[in-house]
């Protein structure tokens, strides 16, 4: 199989509802979009950096850059074909994970379409339907919180996710709580506290909740330690999980009980499975979280999801959740109680929309290999 072109698309996608965190509130999602065309084959791709480095150091500029000035000639001067086979050409280059995930992921469909499997089975995927469950951002008032956690539980929605900052934290728990005692719920702060908020990060073990998410920085895997002792509830890592090795460092240290596993975040699905693999051998389960993907990364999420290993309710929501017209078609959307069947279709087992999709671009740029 030969590399014959690749195409790299920004897009802008309008949100159905603001989505805010403890980086502020977004009204939209920039991400960029490949394409990677062989034998008459299509591999689709998504770069999930965001347009302004908050969760992230890389941006889509950033993901641009590398991959048009680096990652793409890479991969025509040495004839790759293979996503593993990218994945180790690609090392030579530090960081910007999220940029070689975009395209390891479009190989990874392009090799799955090759073969003619769904990804999931090229994997070794064990599930045909995965646990969904919904990311509540922060509202603007504690009633708005409550009825549009009621409204996703009404969508049939089985595990909440709930955004929380300093102060918007024990009385955000206890108000969906006190409304919906028996549900499956969890917290995400995205890094937003400091030590000094050791006392509000404790008294969050009142809730029940399945896992307090990333309350520190990215790299403070030692203060996460410390607090983990203190708590009944299992932190889980999200910012600080960048590769296998951070995983191990943070399971030696004891700074989570569970860690959640993102693609972009780790530089691909090698990456991922192989931190997958670890966490099983440890004891330590995994989710897939989401970067609020189109239906393209959406997919991929899925089947990656698949794994044994994957056993928490993941951020793998149904398109609707986010975007009022997805670039995929069908969208995908809950197939029962809290869940989303894994597309059983070659590769990502979607089909991507071209006019959606060119309605949605704002630059796009082509590159082809040598005759």
């Amino acid at each position: 199989m030969k590399i014959d072109r690749i195409e790299l698309s920004l897009l802008r996608l309008p949100y159905v509802h603001f989505f805010e965190t403890s980086f502020g509130r977004a009204y939209d999602r920039t991400f960029i979009l490949v394409r990677v065309e062989a034998d008459g084959l299509v591999g689709w791709g998504e770069c999930v950096a965001e347009e302004r480095p908050l969760y992230s150091g890389e941006t889509t500029e950033t993901s641009w850059h590398i991959m048009r000035d680096f990652l793409v000639p890479l991969l025509f001067e040495k004839k790759i074909t293979g996503p593993e086979e990218f994945y180790r050409a690609a090392s030579v280059y530090r960081g910007n994970r999220m940029a070689k995930a975009g395209l390891e992921l479009a190989l990874w469909d392009l090799k799955a379409k090759a073969a003619g499997l769904p990804l999931s089975q090229l994997y070794g995927g064990t599930r045909a339907e995965i646990e969904a469950g919904v990311s509540c951002g922060i509202e603007d008032s504690l009633p708005d919180l409550v009825a549009r956690v009621g409204a996703y539980l009404d969508q049939g929605y089985r595990r909440i996710k709930i955004k929380i900052k300093p102060g918007w934290d024990v009385a955000a728990c206890r108000a969906v709580r006190d409304r919906y005692p028996d549900i499956m719920l969890q917290v995400d702060a995205n890094g937003a506290y400091s030590l000094k908020d050791m006392e509000a990060l404790i008294a969050l073990d009142d809730f029940r909740l399945l896992l307090i998410e990333q309350p520190f920085a990215p790299y403070d895997l030692w203060d996460h330690a410390k607090l983990q002792k203190k708590l009944k509830t299992p932190l889980c890592l999200d910012e600080s999980v960048l590769s296998l090795d951070t995983v191990r460092a943070a399971i030696e240290m004891g700074s989570c009980r569970i860690v959640n596993i993102k693609v972009g975040r780790v530089g691909g699905i090698v990456e991922s499975m192989a931190i997958h693999d670890l966490c099983r051998e440890s004891g330590l389960p995994v989710w897939c979280g989401g970067m609020l993907e189109s239906g393209i990364g959406r997919a991929h999420n899925l089947h990656l999801a698949s794994l044994p290993n994957f056993s928490l309710p993941h951020d793998l929501s149904a398109s609707r959740r986010y975007y009022r017209e997805d670039i995929i078609d069908p969208f995908i959307e809950l197939s029962g109680p809290g869940t989303i069947r894994v597309p059983d279709g070659p590769g990502i087992g979607v089909n991507p929309v071209a006019s959606r999709i060119a309605k949605a671009t704002v630059r796009r740029e082509e590159f082809r290999g040598l005759p």
